[in-house]
């Protein structure tokens, strides 16, 4: 497998991502992976090395530029706020990584994918409200609310939402919130899925709740997100 840094811009912002892949000929689906609220860290490279075993070209994503990452919780929120209040740039930031992402040799640039973890989960939504031309985008235990809802037929890709049914960065009134805006958007393909008995940081195995205590790793929710995420990839990518 090939591993390396990749720099690439979003206008005066130097972002720093992390490209994984496997030689092989011909172009192969392109994958974005979006980082969690701490920055592009150990955890969103070691899924994009996941996901190069699988046969995908997967980027890493750097959100917050500079590939800065955050030492707690209150480092974190004013990284994040910095970018939910200005939704534009967070998804002008978010489709810099994917055309970044096209423009490689190895990758098919009409079979592109994006996932995301907690802030990054976030991330993905914005960019299929934004129009971005992707065949499908999964939000682990992200964040469904926004200032700038899809508009009716302005979302191509596919959507999966995986989310604990105890977070509370989803409560249910968001979760019915997102799902009464897909229906308004005309969105053809979405779903929502809800574990039971599961918190936030559900899928990193480093989600101890010593930075957020509502955010606890939970192995079989891991794996099962895991495996719903590789059942939509292997339909929209094949």
């Amino acid at each position: 497998m090939r591993t390396r840094d990749i720099d690439y811009h979003c206008g005066d912002t130097h972002l720093r991502g992390y490209l994984a892949f496997k030689d092989a000929s011909g172009k192969r689906p392109g994958l974005l992976v979006f980082h969690e609220g701490l920055g592009l860290g150990d955890f969103a490279m070691e899924r994009a090395r996941r996901l190069a075993e699988h046969g995908y070209v997967a980027l890493a994503a750097d959100m917050f530029g500079e590939r800065r990452q955050a030492a707690n919780l209150e480092q974190a929120t004013r990284l994040i706020g910095a970018l939910r209040t200005e939704p534009a740039t967070l998804r002008a930031r978010g489709r810099a990584a994917l055309a970044t992402l096209a423009a490689l040799p190895e990758v098919d640039a009409g079979k592109c994918a994006a996932i995301g973890f907690c802030f990054g989960g976030t991330v993905v939504l914005e960019l299929a409200r934004d129009g971005a031309d992707l065949r499908a985008v999964v939000s682990f235990h992200g964040v469904l609310a926004t200032k700038l809802p899809a508009a009716a037929g302005a979302v191509k890709p596919s959507v999966l939402v995986l989310s604990g049914a105890e977070d509370p960065l989803a409560p249910p009134d968001q979760v019915a919130a997102f799902e009464d805006e897909m229906r308004a958007a005309n969105v053809a393909d979405w779903q929502v899925i809800s574990y039971g008995n599961t918190l936030h940081g559900f899928a990193n195995p480093a989600a101890d709740g010593s930075i957020m205590r509502s955010a606890l790793y939970n192995a079989q929710a891991d794996r099962r997100s895991w495996a719903a995420m590789h059942g939509l990839l292997d339909e929209v990518l094949a």
